[in-house]
């Protein structure tokens, strides 16, 4: 599987920029202490919302269910074998917050 890691700044909200699929997106990432647990929100390169408060959940695919077109080809995921997320877990390693492009090139 080829996939493209994503570095979660060490901040609580933080916004960076990120190429994916060819295109550039701005990609938000916050933490919420009270219910202990990750979130993102995709964002066109102008600021605009794509995709807001997904929840980072490990070993499942994050934007599966989301039916909008903007997204990059391909899904968002947070590897590890973690039940759950927690603040520290992107930061030292024990999870990676991971692109995985959808592969066209053995497509018929």
């Amino acid at each position: 599987m080829n996939y493209i890691i994503i570095d979660v700044p060490d901040s609580n909200d933080s916004v960076s920029r990120v190429v994916l699929d060819n295109k550039a997106y701005q990609i938000r990432f916050t933490y919420n202490d009270t219910a202990d647990c990750w979130s993102f929100g995709l964002y066109n390169e102008q600021g605009e919302p794509i995709a807001l408060g997904i929840k980072i959940v490990p070993r499942i695919p994050l934007n599966l269910f989301f039916g909008v077109n903007e997204l990059p080809s391909g899904f968002f995921e947070a590897l590890g074998n973690l039940n759950r997320i927690g603040h520290d877990d992107l930061k030292n390693g024990k999870a990676k917050f991971i692109f995985v492009p959808v592969d066209t090139s053995e497509e018929n």
